[in-house]
């Protein structure tokens, strides 16, 4: 069952949202001229544009799309914020939270952020300026003004996928901490040489915190801890090039855990086409526990994160926020399941 605990956590603000007045006096120029850039209407000269939006940026100033009285309606969507679109692992959360937020008459707005944090700031602004009833959001890392304008928001925010210091709900898993139970595991089979291989982890950070979870097991029994970051992210054939690059570069190599199932299927199924027995001549593990994964042979050795619990969870407590029926700054960790298969 998921563990919910109240964490202290900084002061939530009021209902009191920065205005256009607020922007004026930052970049000390008149409302008037703050409201030609936001609408972009009018002349304005390009340095004191670029003050203005400076200016938009710092106070976390957030453009209300809803004129007059419409204003204060009751919105019945939530904004939810994923990565990605055609990663099965957002899916899963996606279809977790909508059918939830369905049976209580919310519907979702939805969009992804290719990984981009400049995106997603673009998007968090305008759907807040849409009114919505809470936002979802994935992760816990976010640039400076997307940062100041969650922090300015009143409405209910979860942040979901990781654990750690949130503004308000917090649903998801610790990734160190599933880094090094599948280190552990391929140590506990007596492997002594093992290369992690991620994709892109400067943009996909949760698996940059499994590696550090990884890093620290091998350093502690004094082994040396390898990293292959790949570009582009994560895909099967990505997965198959690297295999023959980790091959190559480290010939002594008995075990590969790799950051997700679809980088270790493709190498798993590279291996295959290569005749590379598996996991006698080298292991393969993985990490989301995705259902391709027990679909090849040998089925894939996985860290099992439960997305759609993750969803789930999110939504029951973002709709007891909004019925003021659960407090704030609540953390829940959902857990993760080691799986073993047969191909580690």
């Amino acid at each position: 069952m998921p563990a919910s605990s109240n964490k202290p956590k900084r002061h939530r603000k009021g209902v009191m949202h920065p205005t256009i007045a607020d922007v004026a006096l930052e970049a000390q120029v008149s409302a008037i001229t703050v409201s030609r850039v936001i609408n972009a209407t009018g002349a304005v000269r390009p340095a004191t544009r670029e003050r203005v939006e400076a200016a938009i940026d710092k106070v976390g100033y957030v453009r209300n799309m809803l004129a007059g009285s419409l204003a204060s309606a009751s919105s019945r969507f939530i904004a939810v914020i994923v990565p990605s679109l055609s990663n099965i692992v957002f899916i899963e959360v996606i279809s977790g939270l909508q059918s939830e937020f369905e049976k209580q008459g919310y519907q979702i707005l939805l969009a992804n952020t290719d990984y981009d944090l400049d995106r997603e700031c673009q998007l968090v602004r305008t759907f807040l300026g849409w009114s919505p009833s809470a936002l979802v959001i994935t992760g816990l890392r976010h640039n400076g003004p997307c940062q100041r304008i969650l922090e300015e928001w009143d409405g209910p925010i979860a942040e979901i996928m990781e654990l750690g210091d949130a503004i308000d709900l917090n649903i998801g898993l610790d990734h160190r901490a599933a880094g090094r139970c599948m280190a552990r595991y391929l140590l506990e089979k007596k492997h002594r040489n093992i290369v992690y291989v991620a994709a892109q982890i400067a943009q996909d950070y949760r698996a940059g915190l499994r590696y550090e979870g990884h890093k620290t097991e091998l350093e502690a029994v004094g082994l040396n801890a390898p990293l292959f970051d790949m570009d582009p992210l994560g895909q099967f054939e990505t997965g198959a090039r690297s295999l023959d690059m980790v091959l190559a570069d480290y010939p002594a190599v008995t075990a590969i855990h790799f950051a997700n199932d679809d980088l270790a299927t493709g190498a798993l199924l590279h291996a295959q086409r290569q005749g590379i027995r598996v996991p006698e001549t080298i292991a393969i593990a993985g990490f989301n526990g995705l259902p391709i994964g027990q679909h090849v042979t040998p089925p894939l050795t996985t860290i099992i994160s439960p997305r759609r619990t993750i969803g789930r969870v999110a939504a029951e407590q973002v709709i007891a926020r909004i019925e003021g029926r659960h407090p704030q700054n609540v953390q829940t960790d959902v857990g993760f399941e080691l799986s073993i298969g047969d191909s580690a």
